[in-house]
């Protein structure tokens, strides 16, 4: 015997999950493994010879480099000596800077970062969030890639994302000889829509330095990190050839940070049956001991691995606030499909979107999932709206802007002309105007023709291994007439000489003006302080393309008629014969016309008399002047009934049919689906009236629940009865009317 319930629940999306119990001896636990150490750090001469219960002569690589170039030994014993307790309580303390927390959390080793928040419950770790964020003002970072990797549906996609808000594109191949018209077409596209959209072009190492050695590039995150040493091995590094590295992307003015994330060990079989959320502070103490401005962390493409575990999404939420205690740049996750519950996904978000990080999402998907190259996205195009309308129900800026359909067609049409004058002038395969044609309206590549891919190859291994750098693409764009966008990219190469969006947690602002630590630091101190969403980001978050101007909406609505249909003919008197009262609202056919769900109030009456008339009942219509509710309208057309019945209408259409000796919130039927009815039903109601006044016994109408009309409803219904109660008059009686 099975439960029906359960067998409805066992189809649920969420259930199509993989959910385990731990096993902390192959690391599948993300907290408190019983093999993950206890706080220790012991100095001597300025050395470290203990850290987490390890001593010096059996330190990893990863014990050396942290202890090395991680620790800030000159408070290191202050703060491992202040209980953990309290700077978590600090975290949430609105009276405590966040200097302070960054000070003590410099001296942390790998598990006294841990103790410290798994102290705090979720809400206390956003709470965390929002203080202990590098910068300032939230940002949100898009992925924009297709299947075809097709130049003009690339540069139109990284257009459109750029007016969006996005301050960072992020783009990658599926075939990696691409990679160099993939970047050139993103910086192409990112600088037609917005100017100072910072973007990278995710591929190997060697290939992303060249990208970006030749100004097609400005940012990486591609530099991973590992929390044990066999994993270390296995990827052919150590932290000194990542530190190595990152210099080596900051010697040509390119932004870089690192990524690493919950479960990353586990997934690769070396995890030393540690904790997720201990090996991912020991990446993150890598990171900050390496000089790298910040982190992608979130646990990134690995994120079902932890949330298989008990504790896995708040062990995702404690690495992305260990890496703000020690003062690096987050880009935090949501970036990777974490759930086919929309619910559970959503649930996600919000706590990095509620208190904002640098980048809120490491990679929204700017593209439909079906072209997402980084293994489909979180997020993506078809969930934009639902984006904007979180900003605007809780007045939070999750660093996109609201856009017409007009400009998206704009942007996207002169980006991808742009790449076509670009390919013209590079001498590559051309980019037709089909093409041009198809990436303006296209919903995702398979809306693209197809290119000769061996043609295009050529190409990218010309631009990656040949003289040609961004001078000559900025050169063509000026000739061209695109003189905005070759402004655009000039300045991003003037910003790479200057070197400032190199600061830690840098983007730019309107005018390519710096918001990093540094120029836009956070200053969240309680009430009142820190980002707040208001002024013009305010205005413009609040503009939906789809929210419309109530008041044009009463316009509408309001009665338009060639001749009076209802004429008031004197006061309403009692009958003395069995009939059935029609008593209407305020304003029904007066000063509004239709009902909420569109049909004339002509043609409603109408169908109410022709029920009641086919029952042999005789039927008046009078209207009720000192009141604009459903049931006491009814009630009023009771009172006057000879047989006692009567039928209630507001000018929305929602009905009652009520009787004389009833109290006046009670009744004999309430017909409140006013947007599922038809004519028809408006002549049940009429039979059943005049069925209830000849005392027969009556089946109640049948009418369509709709659950989700109030959803889609509620503010047309508040807009009418609004106008309806406008017309009422306290003090006047019901009035007799004759329809003609």
């Amino acid at each position: 015997m099975r439960s029906k319930r359960f067998e409805k629940l066992a189809k649920r999306p969420v259930n199509r999950e993989t959910f385990i119990k731990p096993w902390p001896e192959v690391g599948l636990i993300a907290v408190d493994s019983p093999l993950d150490p206890s706080p220790s750090v012991e100095i001597e001469n300025g050395v470290v010879v203990e850290m987490d219960r390890v001593g010096c002569e059996e330190f990893d690589l990863i014990d050396h480099f942290i202890a090395q170039h991680a620790l800030n030994l000159g408070v290191a014993e202050r703060a491992m000596a202040t209980p953990s307790g309290e700077i978590a309580r600090m975290l949430v303390d609105i009276n405590v800077p966040r200097a302070t927390i960054l000070e003590l959390a410099s001296g942390c080793t790998p598990a006294k970062l841990v103790e410290i928040v798994q102290q705090m419950s979720v809400l206390e770790m956003m709470m965390g969030l929002a203080k202990m964020r590098a910068r300032r003002t939230p940002a949100n970072q898009a992925h924009a890639t297709n299947r075809k990797e097709h130049p003009a549906l690339l540069s139109a996609d990284a257009a459109e994302g750029a007016l969006r808000g996005f301050a960072e594109v992020e783009t990658t191949v599926g075939v990696t000889r691409y990679a160099p018209l993939n970047a050139l077409a993103v910086l192409v596209g990112s600088q037609t829509g917005r100017g100072g959209v910072l973007t990278q072009c995710a591929v190997e190492e060697a290939v992303n330095l060249r990208l970006g050695f030749k100004g097609l590039t400005s940012y990486s995150e591609t530099l991973s990190v590992y929390g044990t040493e066999d994993t270390f091995i296995d990827g052919d590094d150590t932290p000194w050839s990542k530190a190595f590295l990152g210099a080596a992307y900051a010697s040509r003015g390119v932004k870089t940070r690192y990524t690493s994330g919950t479960g990353a060990a586990a997934l690769m079989g070396h995890s030393e049956g540690k904790s997720m959320l201990y090996l991912e502070a020991r990446c993150l103490l890598i990171t900050r001991g390496a000089g790298s401005q910040g982190t992608q962390n979130g646990s990134i493409s690995c994120i079902a691995l932890p949330e298989s575990l008990p504790g896995g999404v708040r062990a995702v939420l404690a690495e992305n606030l260990i890496a703000m205690m020690l003062g690096l740049e987050v880009a935090s996750g949501n970036d990777a499909l974490a759930s086919h519950s929309e619910m559970r996904k959503t649930a996600k978000l919000m706590l990095q979107f509620i208190p904002g990080t640098d980048f809120i999402t490491s990679g929204y998907g700017a593209i439909p999932r079906y072209d997402n190259m980084f293994g489909g996205g979180n997020f993506d195009v078809t969930e934009l709206d639902d984006w904007y309308v979180l900003q605007r129900d809780m007045q939070i800026d999750g660093g996109l802007t609201p856009v017409t359909e007009e400009q998206v067609l704009h942007v996207r049409e002169r980006a991808a002309r742009a790449i076509q004058a670009v390919f013209d002038g590079l001498g590559f395969p051309p980019i037709s105007e089909a093409e041009v044609e198809a990436a303006t309206t296209a919903y995702d590549s398979a809306d693209m023709p197809d290119r000769d891919k061996v043609a295009d190859i050529g190409a990218a291994h010309k631009l990656l291994y040949g003289p040609l750098t961004v001078v000559e693409v900025i050169r063509i764009l000026e000739e061209a007439g695109f003189h905005d966008v070759a402004a655009n990219v000039l300045e991003m190469q003037r910003q790479r000489v200057i070197g400032d969006y190199l600061q830690p947690a840098a983007i730019f602002g309107d005018d390519f003006q710096v918001l990093s630590v540094v120029t836009d630091p956070n200053d969240y101190q309680g009430p009142g302080t820190g980002y707040r969403v208001e002024g013009e980001r305010w205005s413009v978050l609040q503009s939906l393309p789809q929210a419309w101007e109530p008041r044009t909406y009463l316009k509408s609505v309001g009665a338009v008629q060639e001749s009076m249909w209802l004429e008031e003919i004197g006061p309403a008197e009692r009958g003395n014969q069995v009939e059935i009262v029609i008593a209407l609202g305020p304003a029904f056919g007066a000063e509004i016309s239709h009902t909420i769900g569109g049909l004339d109030h002509r043609d409603v009456l109408s169908a109410v008399l022709q029920g009641i008339q086919g029952e042999g009942v005789p039927a008046r219509v009078v209207r009720a002047h000192h009141t604009s509710d459903c049931a006491f309208i009814g009630y009023a057309g009771a009172q006057l009934s000879g047989s006692g019945v009567a039928v209630g209408m507001q000018s929305k259409g929602t009905t009652v049919i009520h009787q004389r000796d009833l109290a006046p919130l009670d009744n004999l039927e309430l017909l409140s689906q006013a947007p599922n009815f038809d004519l028809d039903t408006y002549r049940q109601i009429g039979r059943n009236a005049a069925r209830y006044a000849s005392g027969e016994s009556t089946i109640p109408v049948s009418t369509k629940i709709d659950n989700t009309a109030r959803l889609r409803l509620i503010v047309q219904t508040t807009l009418l009865h609004l106008y309806e109660t406008q017309q009422v008059e306290r003090d006047r009686p019901p009035t007799e009317l004759r329809v003609s």
